[in-house]
């Protein structure tokens, strides 16, 4: 049972990776900790439930590693995707204290396995989780437990107090009630609001009731909201987010990583007339498989199909929703209720600007398109082998890019330009300050591991000098 009479050293709002890993870090470091996770202990941990591997710079080869990852080619990736819209101090720092995070991760009681190939692309630079994100999860939980840090299900904050930079306490709803929290520093690692869909309408307009929430309905993002109102500075843009491209018969909410496409590199996508809006071959997939999910919000009523042949049927992996098949480009057409003679135009028009070229892929190669007005760049094979097959997708969000400013220390930043007292976070809640636009895949993880560790610890540190001053 859970003392809520006590004021505890360390209160860490929300139930993912990043708050696991801050409160092992704080418990680690003599504090007492309380976690509050929103949701029941069924839907724990956010979106980590729905994920599987991290990307960690590395120097070598590992049991589950095929090669080095350098701290340069990981920096030079994230610039790639984000566009250089990220802090490049925060960035370097990230990717610096990255290289720990694996073994670090595995003293919490975290198993990895080989990892996975073909299309992921991601056998050198992230490692996968045994079992999963659940599985993570459970391992952080015994941890932190066995710590004794004390973790209460079903408990929103719904308010708190905030004066001058300092967290005083929080209003916690529980099923039996409301009660109140101190503590003497506090680490927000309570997710983005990608299921708030009024929030997202606000920037994205009406597009937005047509987004699939591929995580947790719980993150809503009221404590960013709190923050904001308690004079925290904000950093990101509210459309920016990390939005893949997932099966249109997915549920609303908590689909995961089932839903998601890994074929788009294999075929042509169309929108609803049938048009191809953007170069499905421009990189490797794990580079650029979070920009499909804003594509396709671009386009008519957010939908789009990837459509590919037999020959690539077996080189990735699917949905859980099996690929409506048909036998012709105009039977799938009729099937996906498009317009017949301009897939069929399509379709055509692109198997005859395909040039020769050799097949591979594990990596790009010289497959490519010429003469059209959006160009396949890799991986373009004639769609010519039947049976034909399609999948609708539609923009799936995973976590939003608005978020808390933080300083190395991943201490909250006020709108003043001035530290916050004693307010922390890590996570989704300030990814932001990293991802600007774009995503790798593992990245995520990454944030949250790295800062989560750094926020319990420096939270930790900030309470016991509240003791000792």
């Amino acid at each position: 049972m859970v003392d809520f009479s006590k004021r505890y050293d360390v209160l860490v709002i929300g139930g993912g990776n990043a708050a696991l890993c801050a409160a092992i870090s704080a418990a680690r470091e003599g504090a007492s900790v309380l976690v509050l996770e929103a949701a029941p202990k069924f839907y724990r941990g956010g979106n980590t439930r729905h994920t599987r591997n991290m990307r960690c710079a590395h120097d070598a080869a590992t049991d589950t590693l095929s090669g080095p990852y350098s701290e340069e080619e990981f920096f030079d990736d994230l610039m790639r995707v984000t566009g250089g819209n990220t802090n490049e101090d925060l960035s370097r720092m990230m990717i610096h204290e990255s290289k720990d995070m694996l073994d670090w991760i595995a003293q919490q009681g975290v198993r990895f396995q080989p990892s996975l190939g073909g299309t992921l692309s991601l056998g050198r630079t992230n490692s996968f989780f045994l079992g999963g994100g659940r599985a993570m999860l459970n391992a952080l939980y015994l941890t932190a437990e066995d710590l004794g840090v004390a973790i209460a299900y079903e408990a929103e904050v719904t308010s708190m107090d905030v004066e001058n930079g300092m967290f005083l306490g929080a209003t916690v709803k529980r099923p039996d009630g409301e009660t109140y929290v101190r503590a003497g520093s506090l680490v927000a690692a309570s997710g983005g609001f990608e299921a708030n869909k009024e929030w997202l309408e606000e920037s994205w307009g009406p597009a937005a009731k047509n987004f699939l929430i591929r995580g947790t309905r719980f993150n809503r993002g009221t404590v960013l909201k709190m923050l904001g109102a308690a004079g925290v500075d904000q950093i990101g843009d509210p459309t920016q987010c990390h939005a893949v491209a997932i099966d249109a018969r997915a549920p609303e909410f908590d689909g995961g990583i089932i839903t998601r496409l890994d074929c788009v590199v294999f075929g042509v996508v169309v929108n609803k007339h049938c048009e191809r809006f953007y170069d499905e071959g421009e990189d490797v997939w794990p580079k650029r498989y979070a920009i499909w999910g804003r594509l396709v919000a671009g386009q008519p009523d957010q939908i789009a199909y990837i459509i590919f042949d037999a020959s690539s049927l077996e080189l990735f992996m699917p949905s859980c929703f099996p690929p409506i098949k048909a036998e012709s480009i105009r039977e799938l057409a009729g099937k996906l209720e498009l317009d017949a003679d301009a897939l069929d135009k399509t379709i055509t028009d692109f198997n005859a600007a395909v040039k020769p070229g050799t097949f591979d892929h594990m990596q790009l190669d010289d497959c490519r398109t010429q003469g059209l007005a959006i160009e396949k760049t890799h991986w373009a094979r004639k769609i010519e082998k039947a049976p034909f097959y399609a999948y609708p997708v539609r923009p799936g969000i995973t976590f939003t890019y608005l978020g808390v400013r933080v300083n190395k220390q991943s201490r909250m930043m006020m709108a003043d330009g001035k530290p916050s007292a004693n307010m922390f976070a890590a996570g989704e809640i300030m990814a932001g300050n990293v991802l600007g636009k774009g995503y790798a895949a593992g990245i995520g993880m990454t944030i949250g591991s790295v800062f989560g560790r750094i926020a319990g610890r420096e939270a930790a540190s900030n309470a016991r000098n509240q003791h000792t001053g």
